[in-house]
């Protein structure tokens, strides 16, 4: 009995360290250091909602469907964005537990989102100098929670979703609270109240991180770049095709290429167009004597657009474009050992639900009925998907796996001059940006004042045209005639920018000036006209201006009129050293979706 017993301990130790071996080998607990950078991991932004509200939120049978699917395409971690607002994070997670649980080989990781916003976020009391902390208390709580609950799945918690950026007007906040929380963080870890493990960030778009304009460079940026472990960067040049066009549209020497092949060369110019944001980080940091990993915490491409990336925009949107970015984007990406998120998994409805076909609700690789779009048509084809289902429909490829229908809708990106940028003849005389003008014009775009007024000069960079956030229509006719088609949402506006990085002219010599311009339309709205200066991001942008109304001195018909407007009358405190937008529309009251047409823009003394 006793040499049985022994015999059975020793059967035992052996048994076990083969387990060990090959728990080793095959570990589904990785530590976050294996996770990132590892080019066999793959990684994706994840929500499971499938209905046009996030009050519907997805059961955990109905993400372990998902995840499945996931697996199947050897996604290994996966992004979520609230904590405790909704069950979202909380069902995910059980739903990995369960499945690691059943299958001995199932391996899934979690980077857990924290929400953070300002205090009046979507309100119309926002403060951006102040946090929710409320809200924001409550969702760290819960990411601390969910990390020790889960210590084999939660690998990453990211302060922050895009919550520094300063276009996000509806709820940003400024470092110091992003700051604070990773801080706080940081110090549950030290003093064991998180798993060691763990790895902290804050996931935000490129600028926020410093890579664009210098408003963003703050001593709590530079300070939070030494107290995150990694950066998390979101980079999307989907969206730069309307916002920043430059890199997509075509230029002239491509002109006689086929449409297929002007689409692949854009595609290659919008990956180098992620790279030289992600880089644009990677430099600044740099200057500041840090030295972090940079992984990508978002980017992607939608399949659909009905307004500002689609068919009358910038023609951006489609399953084969999505295709050419994603493979791009991953090459690069595993290549540089950079962990990429790729955004994302399935479309998800609730984000633009008041309009079906926007692009937001298009950046999924499924969608939401679960026909795998074309980025992914070669994995139906080789069985990855074969006896999996979503919402009890199985795999299939989108648009009934036929390629010509796909291809049929591609379309060519415009060409570079139809996205309203306005270049300058090198025969003009062009001053440096910044350098006082000391000329009695300065023409901003004015065909028939460039050919007849003697000493004038012309913008140090080129101009682009934008219609801001897509709430109106603003094209560039023959003749250097801008046509403004206004519009009838809750606001609308649009302007003609200087593309100089974010610097402005200086205008100081037309203080006792007037800015002249023609305008004829048939809107009976009330409008401002002006320019701005400074810099938005930097918090030191104004307005100057005056109204254009039927109530008003200034009011417009459907002939040509000439108006002089004295600068002192838009400019009372005379700020015209860095005149960043040289020309903008912003409407104000009775909106009516009619035109404007100006032409023959300048500063005179």
């Amino acid at each position: 009995m006793k040499l049985n017993s022994i015999i059975l301990f020793f059967l035992a130790v052996v048994l076990t360290c083969t387990h060990c071996t090959e728990s080793k080998s095959h570990s589904r607990n990785k530590p976050a250091a294996e996770i990132l950078s590892n080019p066999d991991v793959l990684a994706i932004s994840y929500g499971g909602y499938r209905h046009a509200t996030r009050d519907s939120v997805p059961s955990v049978d109905e993400i372990m469907e998902d995840l499945a699917i996931l697996s199947a395409m050897d996604i290994k971690i996966v992004r979520t964005y609230n904590t405790q607002e909704f069950a979202h994070a909380a069902r995910l997670l059980e739903a990995i537990d369960i499945l690691k649980s059943r299958d001995a080989k199932f391996e899934m990781y979690v980077m857990l989102g924290a929400w953070i916003q300002c205090e009046g976020a979507w309100t119309s009391s926002v403060n951006h100098d102040g946090e929710d902390i409320v809200n924001n208390t409550k969702e760290i709580e819960a990411a601390v929670a969910l990390a020790n609950k889960y210590t084999d799945i939660v690998k990453v918690i990211a302060v922050g979703n895009e919550a520094m950026v300063k276009w996000a007007t509806g709820y940003f906040v400024q470092p110091e609270v992003i700051l604070k929380w990773v801080n706080h963080l940081n110090d549950l870890r030290e003093a064991g109240d998180l798993p060691d493990d763990i790895r902290i960030t804050s996931s935000d778009n490129f600028a926020s991180w410093g890579g664009a304009q210098a408003g963003y460079h703050t001593e709590d940026l530079e300070a939070l770049f030494k107290a995150v472990d990694y950066v998390s960067l979101h980079t999307y040049p989907f969206h730069d095709t309307h916002y920043n066009p430059k890199f997509w549209g075509v230029p002239g020497e491509e002109g006689n290429l086929t449409d297929t092949e002007k689409v692949e060369a854009a595609m290659i110019r919008a990956k180098d167009h992620a790279m030289a944001q992600y880089n644009s980080v990677v430099e600044y940091m740099s200057s500041l004597g840090v030295n972090k990993p940079v992984h990508i915490g978002e980017t992607g491409w939608a399949s659909v657009s009905n307004s500002l990336m689609g068919p009358n925009g910038s023609r951006a949107a489609d399953e084969y474009k999505q295709k050419l970015y994603h493979d791009h984007i991953r090459e690069w990406t595993r290549d540089e050992g950079i962990t990429c998120f790729f955004f994302e998994a399935f479309d998800e409805k609730w984000k633009d639900a008041g309009n079906p076909l926007g692009s937001e609700n298009h950046f999924g690789l499924f969608t939401v009925d679960g026909k795998a779009k074309y980025v992914l048509w070669e994995a139906v084809d080789a069985g990855k998907f074969s006896g999996l289902k979503r919402g009890g429909q199985p795999i299939m490829k989108s648009q009934n796996g036929n390629a010509p229908n796909v291809l049929k809708q591609v379309l060519a990106p415009p060409q570079l001059n139809d996205l309203g940028f306005i270049q300058n003849p090198k025969s003009q005389n062009v001053i440096k940006t910044g350098t006082p003008v000391h000329s009695p014009v300065y023409v901003v775009i004015s065909p028939s004042a460039a050919s007849g007024t003697s000493g004038s000069t012309y913008p140090s960079a080129g101009l682009k045209l934008n219609p801001w956030e897509g709430t109106c229509g603003m094209t560039l006719k023959a003749g250097g005639i801008i046509e403004v088609s206004t519009g009838t949402g809750d606001w609308w506006g649009g302007a003609i920018e200087l593309q100089a990085d974010g610097k402005g002219e200086n205008l100081t010599g037309f203080k006792n000036g007037v800015m002249q311009f023609e305008l004829k339309g048939d809107t009976r709205s009330t409008f401002e006209i002006g320019f701005q200066t400074g810099s938005y991001v930097g918090g030191s942008q104004k307005d100057h201006h005056v109204i254009f109304s039927p109530l008003t001195k200034y009011s417009i018909d459907q002939e040509w009129t000439t108006y002089l407007i004295d600068i002192d009358e838009m400019a009372e405190d005379n700020l015209l050293d860095d005149v960043t937008t040289l020309f903008y529309l912003r409407g104000v009251d009775n909106f009516d979706g009619k035109s404007l047409f100006i032409r023959n823009i300048a500063f005179k003394r």
